[in-house]
C-alpha cells in the first residue's frame, strides 16, 4: 500500500496499465516534460517518452481527441488529456461518435478511448465549469467521477479497459487534497458502473460524485451530532448509474437528496431524481430535495465561488427541514 493524493492515484493507474498493454499510450497538451498542468502526467515522460508513448499535441482539442478516436478504433487504447471540462463543447462531436460507432458498425467496431478532464472550484483558479452533464445523453458514452484516490486509481483503470469512449472527471479540489491509502499493484479494480454506500444510515439519503461526496460526508458527521442517521452514496459512476444502490438506499430510508456541482437544470442528477420517483414513489417519506449550483456561469471571482457552490451548511439545513418541516 502506498498513500497517495488523487492527483498520483491517476497517474499511477495510467503508468500500471501502459506497462501492462503496449497499446495503451497518452495524448494532450503540455503533458510531455512539463507534465501536465497541475501534474497530471507527472512522470510518464520520463518512463514512456523515449517510445513514443507519451503525444504532446497542438492546441487543437477536436483534433487530437478524434485522433484519439480513430486510434481506438485501430486497437490502440488512448488517454487524452483533454485538460479542463471547460473545452467540453469542442469536442462534442468526437464523442457522439465514438459513442455511437458500436451500434453503427453493427456491433464490430469499437472504441476503447479515455478523456480525462479536470474540473470543479478548487485552488486551481478558474477553468471550473461542470458540463459532462451534456454527455449522458450520449448513448454509449460512460462518464466517471472518482471523491477519493483509491477510487481514482480503480476506476481509471477499469476506464482503460473498458471497450467504450469513457470522460474520466478529475476535480480540481481533490486534486492534491491530501493522502490515501492506494495500492497501484492489486489486481483489483472499481467497476465502472458501481455505485458504492460511502456512509450508512437510516434517516435519508444523500446521492453525490466528486467534492460533493466529501461535503456530503461532512454533514453527515455534523447531523449525527443533532441525532439525525444519513447514509451517503457516492455514484462514482455518472453513466450508467448503479439504480439497484440508489434504489435499495431510498426505499430504506425514505427519503432522498442530490447534490450537483452542476447547474441543477439539464443536470445528470436529475436522473436520479425520475428513477426514485418512479421506481421508489411508495417508500418515499418526504418530497425528494435537489441542492445543485445556480443558473448562471460558474463565477471567477473567489467571493462569488465559494457562494456558487453547494456548502455543507445548505446540505444540512436542507436535511434538517426534510426530517423536520415546519
Amino acid at each position: 500500500m502506498s498513500r497517495m493524493t488523487f492527483q498520483q492515484a491517476v497517474v499511477a493507474a495510467i503508468h500500471r496499465e501502459m506497462v501492462r498493454d503496449r497499446n495503451v499510450f497518452v495524448m494532450g497538451e503540455d503533458i510531455g516534460k512539463f507534465g501536465g498542468p497541475l501534474r497530471s502526467n507527472a512522470g510518464l515522460w520520463d518512463a514512456f517518452g523515449a517510445e513514443g508513448r507519451v503525444i504532446d499535441v497542438p492546441i487543437s482539442e477536436s483534433t487530437f481527441v478524434g485522433a484519439g478516436v480513430g486510434a481506438a478504433m485501430q486497437g490502440k487504447r488512448p488517454v487524452v488529456d483533454l485538460m479542463f471540462l471547460e473545452f467540453l463543447a469542442l469536442v462534442m462531436q468526437q464523442f457522439l461518435d465514438a459513442g455511437a460507432m458500436h451500434y453503427y458498425s453493427g456491433g464490430s467496431q469499437s472504441v476503447p478511448l479515455v478523456v480525462r478532464a479536470k474540473f470543479g472550484v478548487g485552488p486551481f483558479h478558474g477553468h471550473a465549469y461542470d458540463h459532462h452533464s451534456w454527455l449522458a445523453n450520449m448513448p454509449g458514452v460512460k462518464i466517471v467521477a472518482p471523491s477519493n484516490p483509491a477510487d481514482a486509481h480503480g476506476l481509471m483503470v477499469s476506464a482503460i479497459r473498458d471497450n467504450n469512449p469513457v470522460l474520466f472527471l478529475e476535480h480540481m479540489a481533490l486534486y492534491h487534497a491530501g493522502k490515501a491509502e492506494v495500492d497501484p499493484e492489486a489486481g483489483e479494480v472499481v467497476p465502472l458502473g458501481k455505485a458504492a454506500v460511502a456512509r450508512t444510515g437510516s434517516d435519508v439519503t444523500l446521492v453525490a460524485s466528486g467534492l460533493m461526496v466529501k461535503r456530503a460526508l461532512a454533514a453527515a458527521t455534523t447531523l449525527q451530532e443533532s441525532g439525525f442517521s444519513v447514509e451517503v452514496v457516492d455514484l462514482r459512476t455518472i453513466s450508467p448509474l448503479d439504480e439497484a444502490t440508489i434504489l435499495a438506499s431510498v426505499r430504506k430510508t425514505g427519503r432522498l437528496v442530490v447534490l450537483s456541482e452542476a447547474i441543477g437544470r439539464g443536470s445528470s442528477v436529475n436522473d436520479v431524481i425520475a428513477l426514485a420517483a418512479d421506481r421508489a414513489f411508495t417508500a418515499l417519506k418526504a418530497p425528494i430535495r435537489k441542492i445543485a449550483a445556480p443558473d448562471i456561469p460558474t463565477p471567477f471571482a473567489r467571493e462569488l465561488e465559494k457562494e456558487y457552490l453547494p456548502s455543507e451548511d445548505l446540505i444540512v439545513q436542507t436535511v434538517r427541514n426534510l426530517l423536520h418541516p415546519a
